[in-house]
């Protein structure tokens, strides 16, 4: 009997999920390797220094303190890697269709609402505008030319401050320009916004945004980037 080829997909294992995410920030930060192994150094150091000071000197509480030590570096060094990952994949997807809505999906936490599918989008050159719900209010994404967005944006803004009467409306364009946020800052600034409608609020905002949205589905709208296109997978 030949087998199901609708079985559960298998997951990567946790050396196998470590060695990608490490290859991965690798490409773009040369020298982890070598600040790994400093770190790691530096922890058993600082383990052999403990036990060499601290009352009784003994050889099997120096190899203790030794081995806590380097338990301290390869956390260490677990640590750094995973804090540059993080900068690698910004990195990585900048400038990228589809990264904002990457963003707003995977990176805003459980006070806001958003779909990494844009609400509006140009076929033509790809500029898209998304949109967030959240404590904060309503936010409008634009990512792409702000000149060409500017329709995109007007009109999206319109609408949700015509179904959400009193709740604030918040534009934001992701890019490096002077008053553009940067796409490794976006989820940051926009759970630094002060906080305007309660829970309830937020969930009879976000149902009236929805009956009234129409769908997009027929326009070739970028579904947002695959995070495993971009990013390694952090072990778990």
């Amino acid at each position: 009997m030949a087998k199901s080829a609708s079985g559960p997909e298998k997951r990567p294992g946790f050396f196998s999920q470590i060695k990608s995410l490490f290859t991965f920030t690798r490409e773009v930060y040369p020298w982890l390797p070598w600040a790994q192994i400093a770190i790691l150094v530096a922890g058993i150091l600082v383990g052999l220094i403990a036990g060499y000071l601290i009352p009784p000197f003994q050889v099997w509480t120096l190899v203790l303190w030794g081995i806590s030590g380097l338990m301290l570096g390869v956390l260490g060094a677990m640590f750094l890697m995973t804090r540059l990952s993080t900068s690698a994949m910004y990195q990585k997807i900048d400038g990228m269709p589809g990264a904002t809505g990457h963003v707003l999906s995977t990176s805003l936490g459980r006070n806001w609402q958003a779909s990494d599918t844009p609400v509006g989008i140009n076929p033509k050159t790809q500029d898209a505008v998304y949109r967030t719900v959240g404590r904060g209010g309503i936010v409008v994404v634009g990512e792409g030319s702000r000149g060409r967005l500017t329709r995109l944006v007007n009109d999206e803004r319109s609408r949700a401050a015509r179904v959400a009467h009193g709740v604030p409306v918040t534009v934001l364009y992701v890019g490096h320009g002077d008053d553009d946020v940067a796409i490794a800052d976006l989820a940051k600034t926009i759970k630094k916004l002060p906080k305007a409608i309660d829970k309830p609020t937020m969930a009879a905002v976000i149902r009236r945004i929805e009956s009234v949205s129409q769908s997009l589905s027929s326009l070739p709208i970028p579904k947002g980037i695959d995070p495993t296109k971009v990013r390694a997978q952090r072990p778990r």
